[in-house]
């Protein structure tokens, strides 16, 4: 069975969303986030926008909990992946990581060959065998448009490829974990225009799958490829609409301003 049938036999009857209630994320004595309340859908693209600073990052690492590796944090409120509080005691939390890949601003491939980096995940997972490692990598770099041009060379280094390549690579290598939800943190910051469009197809591709949510300073890729946005200022959400809401149409003033270039 490939990915998409999987997928869709797993997901007729679970839902990925996820369901933020009250959420508070503290640094010490700075208080990041506040007060956050957010739903986001089961297969959709829903984008952070917002200056530097205001909490976008700190938000999308709570759905993996990333921030637990960070000293001093502190999170409070609830969050839910379908109907599992996160921040339950008895979460278990290479699994919740497993089902909630990231990807991140800068290709970070290991420096290993292809066809490892893809099956790293999966045997980390405890899978050995090599016939099915084969397909799990055949199976990533086609989702992500990479096969043609990297199975002739799956032992090769991945630090050879270009960095549009890596970052691909690198999202080949979070879908074949069997991820549910994919974060993506600036994914295309680093990237040249073509690239970049490249990588904005494939999420178009890849929501058809799975739930994404991706920080861009990128109005213009927000408006492209997702379907909610939230605007944050300052540790809170000041909005969050269906994207063509929020740019043709913002509540407001301070949304306004910003994706009107007065600030930001």
């Amino acid at each position: 069975m490939d990915k998409t049938e999987n997928n869709e036999n797993i997901n007729m009857d679970i839902k990925y969303n996820i369901t933020v209630r009250g959420c508070n994320v503290y640094y010490g004595d700075f208080h990041a986030l506040k007060n956050i309340d957010m739903d986001i859908e089961d297969r959709e693209v829903t984008a952070f926008i917002g200056p530097s600073g205001c909490g976008k990052s700190t938000f999308i690492k709570i759905f993996n909990r990333m921030n637990d590796l960070v000293e001093d944090c502190r999170i409070t409120g609830e969050i839910k992946i379908g109907a599992q509080d996160i921040y339950a005691k008895d979460t278990d939390i290479p699994l919740l990581r497993k089902n909630v890949g990231m990807v991140f601003q800068k290709p970070n491939p290991f420096p290993m060959s292809i066809y490892d980096n893809i099956a790293f995940a999966p045997r980390t997972f405890g899978i050995k065998k090599k016939s099915e490692l084969d397909r799990i990598v055949e199976r990533s770099l086609k989702q992500t448009g990479l096969w043609n041009e990297a199975k002739d060379r799956l032992r090769k280094n991945a630090l050879e490829l270009s960095g549009g390549q890596q970052q691909r690579l690198c999202i080949a290598r979070a879908l074949a974990a069997d991820p549910k939800i994919l974060l993506m943190d600036e994914p295309t910051s680093a990237l040249d225009p073509i690239s970049t469009g490249i990588i904005e197809d494939l999420i178009n591709e890849l929501k058809l799958d799975y739930t994404i949510v991706i920080v861009t300073h990128n109005m213009q890729q927000a408006t492209r490829i997702s379907d909610k946005t939230a605007f944050f200022l300052f540790g809170e959400v000041i909005e969050y609409d269906m994207t063509e809401n929020i740019f043709t149409n913002p509540k407001d003033k301070r949304t306004e301003n910003y994706i009107t270039g007065r600030f930001g």
